[in-house]
């Protein structure tokens, strides 16, 4: 069996280089303090505490810039595709940048295990501004001095335990057929692990009246009647300016993080409060992640008719944006309902798994035109001359056009291919690309 891979990554300067020859003890990868030096991938083996794995240096991630700055960029990107466990090393000495958030966002699609290394923590007065990297919501952060050896033994340690393991017998989860990932999420003390309890089977949760009981994400994957699906119950989400203490904090982090792996969530929103600032806040990060949503309004045997009607009306006015996501409306304790909650999921991991024949989407837009033409732009009517799904998970769609399309005609669009298809709680992604480009 190879070894697994551990692919280095981060904009340039930050001490790669000199962090992958810390963990080999020798001069193996070429440092000098100037941007750009590595620019090809270059890869040794290393070992710590009887494991081997490959360790590969790459040049810095930049997202635009000249040729030789992209190509560097792609040879990262790469070996991230290749990796088993990323390395994204920062530097805390100037702190997030905008090239730290933009890598992040790459590393998060990427859907591989990440490790954030927090570079040139030399002293003690350092160890404070570690914890600002936890906002790019890959985990806690590691400090360590590449220089100095300073928590490098740590880091190792934590390299080897995310390494991935050797197949063992009887696992539920085979190569090829993930379960589909559906994240349960909301404000603190809605309902969540009782939620969670109740679709599981089980007091996995420790369920509590008391918001922030749920310090981190619990997996668990139910063969359920509609198929194998793994649930995640996150920690309660709440305003980062509202988290005073350090453990839900990073609870927060964790949970932000399920949500961008996840492949479905389950947006829990308490009846008896209603559709509140916060629940928008969280709306919109699961329409951002690409997740199918599929809303969940708890607690509504707690609440009379006039307040159903008010209730109702919030979440078509406040959660507009996911117009495409059901609503269900039911009670976790009593189990009220919840039987609806697996064939909506059933539903959407289809959608989000569909991948349109090219000739019938085609002519599906064709007939869209030419019921309602776009609006002139000038003395020009835009066209949409070809489309084609790029990609599945959710399902993604790129228009080629004479000229930009305006938002409400892409909604238009948008409309005509969710309902020809079938789409339901699936978010769907049209990209536009004008002819030539």
């Amino acid at each position: 069996m190879s070894e697994p891979v551990v692919a280095v990554v981060g904009r340039p300067n930050v001490g790669k280089s000199t962090l992958v020859n810390r963990f080999l003890g020798k001069r193996e990868a070429i440092v000098e303090e100037r941007p750009g030096v590595t620019r090809d991938r270059k890869e040794v083996v290393a070992e710590w505490c009887g494991r081997r794995f490959r360790v590969v240096d790459t040049g810095g991630w930049l997202a635009a810039g000249e040729p030789l700055a992209r190509q560097v960029s792609r040879q990262a990107e790469r070996a991230i595709a290749e990796a088993d466990l990323i390395l994204l090393v920062v530097d805390v000495t100037v702190g997030v940048v905008e090239e730290d958030d933009q890598v992040a966002a790459l590393l998060r699609r990427s859907g591989k295990p990440v490790l954030v290394v927090v570079n040139k923590v030399d002293d003690e007065r350092r160890e404070a501004d570690v914890w600002g990297f936890a906002r790019l919501g890959l985990g806690e952060p590691v400090g360590v001095s590449a220089m100095h050896g300073r928590g490098s033994g740590d880091l190792l340690d934590e390299v080897v335990a995310a390494l991935p393991e050797e197949a063992e017998e009887g696992r539920v989860e085979e190569a090829g057929e993930r379960p589909f990932s559906v994240a349960i999420v909301g404000r603190p003390n809605v309902g969540k692990s009782t939620l969670f309890n109740r679709l599981v089977g089980d007091e996995r949760a420790v369920v509590h009246d008391e918001p922030g009981t749920t310090r981190d994400s619990v997996d668990t994957i139910v063969e359920t009647p509609e198929g194998v699906l793994r649930f995640v119950d996150t920690a309660g989400m709440r305003r980062r300016s509202r988290i005073d203490e350090a453990t839900e904090y990073y609870s927060l982090v964790r949970a932000l993080q399920a949500v961008d792996r996840a492949d479905a969530a389950l947006l829990v929103v308490d009846a008896t409060e209603g559709v509140t600032n916060q629940d928008q806040r969280l709306a919109e990060r699961l329409d951002a992640a690409g997740d199918a949503v599929v809303v969940v309004v708890n607690k509504w045997d707690l609440v009379d008719a006039e307040a159903r009607v008010e209730v109702r009306r919030q979440v078509e006015e406040r959660l507009s944006f996911l117009g495409y996501a059901p609503v269900l409306t039911v009670s976790a304790l009593s189990g009220r309902s919840v039987g609806r909650i697996l064939p909506s999921l059933r539903q959407a991991e289809e959608a989000y798994h569909r991948r349109i024949p090219t000739g019938v989407l085609n002519r599906v837009l064709r007939e869209a035109q030419e019921r309602h033409p776009p609006p002139l732009d000038g003395r020009h009517r835009p066209r949409v001359l070809y489309a084609t799904q790029g990609a599945v998970d959710p399902p993604t769609i790129t228009l080629f056009t004479t000229r930009p399309l305006p938002p409400t005609y892409l909604r238009y669009l948008e409309r005509r291919i969710r309902e020809a298809f079938h789409l339901g709680p699936a978010p769907l992604k049209l990209r536009v690309r004008r002819r030539g480009e």
